[in-house]
This record gives C-alpha cells, structure tokens and sequence, in this order.
C-alpha cells in the first residue's frame, strides 16, 4: 500500500514512491469521464486557476476527493465528497449534523494520504489545501489520477472559498452563504457601533497542549473575524511579528487583564468554556477579576474560521454574548 502522511497545518511529509500497479489504476480511473457522451455535464470541462496555476476541471465533478483543509469548506457549501483526508475527531464534533452525516459518507483516505485509495475511489476531481512543500511531493501522483486543484496554507480563507467553490461547482450556496455573512456583518456593525467604538476587547485562549498554568490572548482564529470585518478592538501583534497567541502566560497575569472592558474566551456550544479552557475559569485568580464578576467574561463559540458558514455560527454565537452586557449605567 502507497500511503503519503500527511500533517495539517505544517509538518513534514515523508516522500512518497508510486509503484506501477497505482499508475495504472489511476490510468484506469480517468475511463468514465472519457468515456462520457459528449452532450453530458460531466464530459465538459473549464479553467480554474488555483496555487497551481490553470487547471482544466470538470463543469460539473460527481466525484470529488478532498485532502487538507478543503474537506470541510467543501462540505460546508454543500459538497459531497467521495473522499476525504481525516479531519480531527475535535473538528468533526463542531459540525452541524448534517454536514457530519456528509463527512462520514465520505471514504477516509488518511491522515496519511493512502494514494491507492485516492484512485481506487476513480475521483474526477481533487482539492488540495496542504503546505507548498507537501503538496510538491505527491503533485505527480495526484494529477496522474484526476485534475488536481491545489492552494498552500498562506492562502486567505474567502479567496479559498470562491476558488473551491468555483472548481468544485458549488458556487449558488457560496453566494447565498456570502450574503448572509456580509448582512450578519453589517447589523453587527450598526448593533455595537458604540462598543465599537469605545470599548477595549481581549480575547483569550488556550490549547491542548499548553503548559499547565498557562493561557494565551489569542490574536488568531475566530477573532480576527471580530477584529478585522467588524471592527472590535483586540489587540494583536505587531506586523512582522509572531502572533500574540505563540506567547504562553501564567495564569497570575489574568491580574493585568483590567486595563480591558470585554473578556472574550471559548466555550462549546451551549456557552459553557471548552475542556480546555476550563483550567483557567477554575483559578481564583480568574473568578476574582472585576470583569467576571460584573459580567463583561463572555464565552463564544469557534467551530471554525475557514469557511462561511462556520464563520457564521461563531458570528452568532458572539451576538448572542455580547447581548448579555450590563447596560451601562
């Protein structure tokens, strides 16, 4: 079995070697769609420029594999797909229902991308969104087997989403789902217009594998969304350097947080704060700061920041928050 690992977000890739019974499946797998009538969808094709360059694509794919992070941007605009790569469990639990229903339909091709598997599936079209030097080593194999759309990680999340939307035919629920974000963003704009404009937020936050004792102010994420779109006042990083979230704190400093009006920090779905934030929400420290105790410690809901609708429902969620503020008196 030829199998190419695969790490999102970064990692290194170990080469991988094709062997001649996978380049002839993959041959093999091209026989339906030249095989199709020339008055059929799916026998016509166009041009989609990705990180790749100009990639001619099916008009309508009927069987698409995704890899990376397409998976779920894919299935958030209404995709299907026959296979994808293996998003984490903590990221599948953070879908709605239905879009869960859709992933486990899809055939797993691994965490360690299973090439064989990835023809075997006879896909028309794959979607690929991995580091640059990643994707260099297993380009050949993957356009041996279908047309292959690639875009690297530095590729910003709504350029993304029109490109895969695009190359993926799904452009109808992208329009739809653009218009309701940018309307979801204007009423946010007028709706806190005062906050906006004179209130100091910070967002913290907290990984699974921090240090004990330790937090972040999370400047990357969800929150950028915030910061950037709407206009609320997070700090962030200088340009040109790390973000603010690389930088661990001990849980003492939460004292220093009072130059600040709004706590943000992430909580699940029903608002209560995630697993791993809850070591912090625990401390003493924490549960004596003025701004926890008068209210202005709001938990949000991240399910994700690369696609519209989970950009949406963290919308949403902070909406609901922010409504819970004390008047001013």
């Amino acid at each position: 079995m030829t199998t190419t690992p695969l790490r999102r977000r970064g990692a290194a890739l170990t080469a991988a070697i094709l062997s001649v019974s996978l380049v002839l499946t993959a041959c093999g797998g091209g026989e339906d769609t030249a095989g199709a009538k020339p008055g059929d969808t799916a026998a016509e094709t166009r041009t989609v420029t990705a990180g790749n360059g100009p990639i001619k694509v099916p008009a309508a794919p009927k069987r698409v594999v995704t890899i990376g992070n397409t998976d779920l941007p894919f299935i958030d605009m209404g995709g299907a797909p026959v296979g994808v790569s293996g998003a984490a469990p903590s990221e599948i639990s953070l879908l709605p229902a239905d879009q869960q229903e859709t992933y486990k339909k899809a055939t797993s091709v691994g965490g360690e991308v299973d090439l064989e598997k990835v023809a075997a599936l006879k896909p028309d079209l794959i979607l690929v969104q991995i580091p640059d030097a990643e994707f260099k080593k297993m380009e050949k194999q993957l356009t041996s087997i279908a047309p292959t759309v690639f875009w690297g990680l530095d590729t910003e999340w709504k350029a993304l989403a029109e490109q895969l939307a695009d190359a993926g035919n799904v452009k109808d629920s992208l329009t739809r789902q653009k218009a309701e974000y940018e309307s979801k963003v204007a009423t946010m704009k007028q709706t806190y217009a005062e906050l906006i404009k004179t209130t100091k937020f910070v967002n913290l936050d907290r990984y699974s594998n921090s240090d004990p004792g330790t937090y972040v102010i999370g400047d990357i994420g969800c929150v950028e969304i915030a910061q950037d779109d709407i206009g609320f006042n997070f700090p962030k990083a200088p340009a040109g350097k790390d973000p603010l979230a690389y930088t661990s704190l001990p849980f003492e400093q939460l004292t220093k947080l009072s130059q600040y009006g709004v706590i943000t920090y992430p909580a699940d779905a029903e608002g209560k704060p995630t697993e791993v934030f809850a070591p912090v929400v625990d401390t003493n420290t924490w549960k004596a700061l003025p701004l926890v105790t008068s209210g202005h410690a709001l938990g949000v809901f991240c399910p994700g920041n690369n696609s519209y609708g989970a950009v949406l429902r963290y919308l949403d969620s902070l909406d609901k928050a922010l409504a819970t503020l004390p008047a001013k008196k």
